[in-house]
């Protein structure tokens, strides 16, 4: 622009405006950038912060939304309940299971030697239904599992206690495994109620270390 105005009489001033200009011009696209940034970023985390409340929900996530606020007996409850409702039984794991319409928990109990039942506690009036043996399970499975609960000094309530210090929400199951070395875990899942996110804790059960910690944002 300037070039062609060289032999005009205001060239100066010409200049200093065209430059102004555009120094105006690139001072506010880049402040435009940033802001559209910001905005960007801001308008990410509202969305991805309202998408629960706005029930724009994975199918996971549609599926503890349902579900999760159906049970109006908790695991603790439940577990007491299978544990009570097999004589000289132990807890092995519970989950909370639908149809949402009809919640109950899925538990699992052993005797000493291993032996295992499974039943189901109505996840609303606190019943358990009859328990049942496992027909899969042989002599191997049995000495595996008496092992395994031989070997855990921590209770699935200090397991569930651990996990929900670092994440507070609802416990939708608990169960005790092993590590490829032998070593017996409790790994428990808990539900936020904010996000429907579901974040599982694998914790000794020896000694409560947390040993992996993984959320499921699906």
């Amino acid at each position: 622009m300037c070039r062609r105005l060289l032999n005009s009489r205001g060239i100066g001033l010409v200049c200093a405006v065209a430059a102004a200009g555009a120094l105006i011009t690139g001072c506010g696209n880049d402040d435009k950038e940033v802001g559209r940034t910001g905005a960007d970023t801001g308008t990410t985390r509202a969305s991805t912060t309202s998408s629960a409340s706005a029930g724009n929900l994975t199918d996971d996530q549609a599926e503890r939304k349902a579900l999760v606020p159906k049970a109006k007996v908790g695991y603790d409850k439940a577990l007491d309940t299978a544990v009570k409702a097999v004589d000289g039984s132990k807890p092995v794991s519970i989950e909370l299971k639908g149809p949402a319409d009809k919640p109950g928990w899925d538990a699992k109990v052993a005797t000493d030697d291993g032996t295992e039942r499974t039943l189901r506690v109505d996840a609303v009036t606190g019943k358990a239904g009859k328990a049942q043996a496992d027909s899969d399970q042989d002599s191997d499975d049995k000495q595996e599992l008496a092992g395994r609960l031989s070997k855990a000094k921590v209770t699935p309530q200090q397991a569930v206690e651990t996990a929900t210090d670092k994440t507070k929400g609802t416990v939708t199951s608990v169960e005790l495994d092993d590590t490829d070395q032998g070593k017996p875990v409790w790994s428990v899942d808990v539900v936020t109620t904010k996000d429907w996110n579901k974040t599982t804790y694998d914790i000794d059960a020896t000694d409560r270390t947390v040993l992996r910690k993984h959320t499921d944002r699906d």
